[in-house]
């Protein structure tokens, strides 16, 4: 069941600037507001940097294969 939240002393013009938003994406303000909070937290990506940084550590090593395979997608285009 979803759960009501408020957000209290917002300045004005992050409020003007969301209700832009909102205005352009066709989305009332709350809409507007769960659409940002889902691509932020719904969604966690990995940075490239963030991504190299943990198959890094988890010690992942691609073979020579890896080339081979990329190349030949490359090629099919």
């Amino acid at each position: 069941m979803p759960t009501n939240v408020s957000l209290k002393n917002v300045p004005d013009d992050i409020v003007e600037k969301l209700r832009v938003l909102a205005k352009r994406h066709h989305r009332s303000l709350q809409g507007e507001l769960i659409a940002i909070l889902e691509e932020t937290v719904g969604n966690a990506k990995f940075s490239i940097d963030q991504a190299e940084s943990r198959l890094r550590e988890l010690r992942f090593e691609t073979g020579d294969e890896s080339t081979a395979w990329l190349r030949e997608l490359r090629d099919v285009r």
